[in-house]
C-alpha cells in the first residue's frame, strides 16, 4: 500500500522508516503542505498522512476522493483542519492519534510559564555578554498562585498534577470533569470564576466553533490585571488583535504561545533571511514579555515514537481491513 505523507521533515522520515516494520507499507514523503493545489501529488496513492497545518478541507477531500486516495492518517490529535463531513460524503475514512505522551505539551506549558516568570532566556543572554546585572529579571513565586486550567483531557489532567506540585491552587473548567483530578484536589468551577480568579490561564481545550477565541476582548476584561496566559493547544483559541491590545494596556502581563493563528503560513520553516510579512506575528515578537515557539510542544522523542507507532498502526489495520479504533466518526 503507497502511503503519500505531506509537511515532511527530516525527523519525520527518520522516525517512519526507523519504526516501520511492515513490508507493505511504501512511504514517499513529501515536504510541501496538503492542500487543494498539491492534492494531486497523491495520485496513485491509496493513503495520505496529514500534519496539524495541513488544509484538508472539502475542496481537498473531493480531490483525493477522485485520484482513489481512502484514508487520510493524521500524524495528531487535533482534527480542525480536517472537513469531516466532506470526508464522509466522499467515503474518505480518517483517522488520528488521540493521544501521545501528553506530559510533553503539559511540561512545555510549565517550561513556558517558568521561563516567563523567572526570564531565565533573557538572563542567559545578558551572561553571554558578560551582563550579570539582575535589573529587570525579578520574577514571582509560583506557590500559592491561581492557575486556571481551560481543558482538562489527557494533557490538562498532566499539566494540573504537575503545577498543583508546585504548590499552586487549580481551577479547571471542562465540559466533562475528571473525578481522579477532582480527588487530587483540583477545583472545577464555571469558566467566568477561572478567568476573574487565576493569575495564570493555560489553555488545553481543542478547537471548536464554541471554543474558538475564548480568549478575546470580553475574557480579558474579566481577568486580573498583569494576566499570565498560556497556549500549547490551538492558535485560534487566542484573538490575536484582542490579546495585542490586552499586552498594550497591561492587561496581559505574559503571554506564552507555542500555537498561533495563522501559523501555518509561519511555523517548522526557516524564515531567517526572509522578510515576515506577517504583521500582527511581527507585533507580538516586538513585546518583551511575550514568549513565542514554534509548534513544538510535542516534540520529544517518547512523543514522536507513539505518534509514529499510531499513525503507522493506524494504517495496518486499515489495509488489513480491520476495525479503525483511532477513526473520527
Amino acid at each position: 500500500m503507497k502511503i503519500a505523507v505531506f509537511s515532511t521533515k527530516a525527523y519525520d522520515r527518520e522516525y517512519f522508516e526507523r519504526f516501520n516494520n511492515d513490508p507493505g507499507l511504501e512511504f514517499t514523503f513529501f515536504e510541501t503542505a496538503l492542500h487543494g493545489h498539491t492534492a494531486n501529488l497523491a495520485s496513485g496513492f491509496a493513503v495520505v498522512c496529514a500534519f496539524v497545518n495541513d488544509k484538508v478541507d472539502a475542496y481537498t477531500i473531493e480531490i483525493l476522493s477522485r485520484i482513489g486516495v481512502k484514508l487520510i492518517a493524521l500524524r495528531c490529535a487535533g482534527f480542525n483542519n480536517v472537513d469531516i463531513e466532506a470526508a464522509k460524503k466522499n467515503n474518505v475514512k480518517v483517522v488520528r492519534v488521540p493521544a501521545y505522551s501528553p506530559e510533553a505539551v503539559a511540561e512545555h506549558a510549565v517550561a513556558l510559564i517558568l521561563t516567563l516568570n523567572r526570564k531565565t532566556h533573557k538572563a542567559y543572554n545578558r551572561i553571554r555578554e558578560g551582563n550579570f546585572s539582575l535589573n529587570r529579571l525579578i520574577g514571582f513565586n509560583l506557590h500559592g498562585k491561581t492557575v486556571g486550567v481551560i481543558g482538562t483531557g489527557k494533557i490538562g489532567a498532566s499539566f494540573c498534577s504537575i503545577i498543583k506540585g508546585f504548590g499552586c491552587k487549580v481551577l479547571a473548567n471542562d465540559t466533562f470533569p475528571s473525578k481522579d483530578l477532582i480527588d487530587l484536589g483540583i477545583q472545577y468551577s464555571p469558566l467566568d470564576e477561572v478567568f476573574e480568579k487565576a493569575d495564570i490561564i493555560s489553555l488545553h481545550c481543542p478547537l471548536t466553533p464554541e471554543t474558538k477565541h475564548i480568549i478575546d476582548a470580553n475574557s480579558l476584561a474579566r481577568m486580573k490585571d498583569g494576566i499570565m496566559i498560556i497556549n500549547t493547544s490551538r492558535g485560534a483559541l487566542i484573538n490575536t488583535a484582542d490579546i495585542i491590545q490586552g499586552l498594550i494596556d497591561r492587561k496581559v502581563g505574559y503571554l506564552g504561545i507555542d500555537v498561533y493563528e495563522q501559523e501555518e503560513n509561519l511555523f517548522y520553516k526557516d524564515l531567517s533571511e526572509s522578510i515576515i510579512q506577517d504583521d500582527l506575528i511581527l507585533r507580538l515578537i516586538s513585546f518583551p514579555n511575550v514568549l513565542i515557539t514554534a509548534h513544538q510542544a510535542y516534540f520529544t522523542k517518547e512523543a514522536m515514537e507513539q505518534i509514529t507507532t499510531t499513525t503507522l498502526n493506524n494504517i495496518s489495520d486499515f489495509k488489513e481491513g480491520k476495525n479503525l479504533k483511532n477513526e473520527v466518526v
